[in-house]
């Protein structure tokens, strides 16, 4: 059996083996703000942080970056025991319960006084429109509105950026604030942390409805564990109630938009 092989071999057991409960093995993105990177400057490297110190643990990362096949080849493949956001529905995963609910946002800047809430407004029409693509696919916002026939003003923005390229996902704010483009629809969490950032005043609203043409724009978000580490799973759920007041805190410190 070669090495590589072997290697494979000893990573498909490890979610056999029993976690050590001194320490949180967290998987984790290392430049993917205001989620998380190798700094712990993240809103998910802060509820790591106490969620290590309310099961008396320390926390060891294993950075991996945040794409396709994320769950399977980080917290599936054994290389840590949680990872501190996925949408609740994930079934590949054991979730917690959730710890906020955020929706897709327009985001456009204050000046303009566009007060676009709904993917329904006739104004998308001719409007230059940013959207994030996500590796080769776009994110949900440019499907539903190519179902609407909205194409030609799309404009897209890598959410991963070039190699090394640092916080990559506020490009497409940063260029609403310059006037580059006149809206753009953004996961919340995005919106709200970039926004803030900028020195023009930047307008977040919730995508109306929450579902639209059946793709769905607002989610639950929980921390996810393998589906055989119940006792890690109830483990983090007494934390989260627990902690639910320190938490919110963490969310507004990083402006996270958050919807019923």
């Amino acid at each position: 059996m070669s090495s590589r092989c072997l290697s494979v071999f000893v990573l498909s057991v490890l979610p056999l083996v029993a976690a050590d409960k001194s320490t949180l093995r967290v998987c984790a993105d290392p430049n993917n703000m205001p989620f998380s990177n190798e700094r712990g400057e993240g809103f998910e490297n802060k509820l790591a942080e106490l969620m290590a110190q309310q099961l008396g643990a320390k926390i060891e990362y294993t950075w991996w970056a945040e794409r396709k096949s994320f769950v399977k080849d980080s917290l599936n493949a054994g290389r840590c025991d949680v990872v501190m956001g996925i949408p609740s529905s994930l079934d590949s995963v054991a979730a917690t319960k959730p710890y906020y609910r955020s929706s897709y946002v327009f985001v456009s800047r204050h000046d303009r006084n566009l007060q676009i809430a709904s993917l329904s407004d006739a104004r998308l029409n001719q409007l230059r429109i940013g959207v994030h693509v996500v590796g080769d696919d776009y994110a949900p916002p440019a499907a539903a509105l190519a179902r609407r026939g909205v194409v030609d003003n799309i404009v897209s923005f890598s959410l991963f950026g070039e190699y090394g390229e640092q916080n990559p996902p506020r490009k497409i704010i940063d260029a609403v604030a310059r006037g580059e483009i006149d809206i753009a629809i953004v996961w919340g969490p995005f919106a709200g942390y970039f926004a803030q950032q900028e020195n023009v005043a930047l307008d977040v609203v919730p995508v109306s409805p929450s579902m639209f043409l059946s793709i769905p724009f607002t989610y639950d978000i929980s921390l996810g564990v393998r589906k055989s580490d119940e006792a890690l799973r109830t483990e983090l759920d007494n934390v989260l109630q627990s902690q639910s007041a320190a938490i919110q805190r963490i969310l507004e410190e990083y402006d996270v938009p958050q919807v019923r």
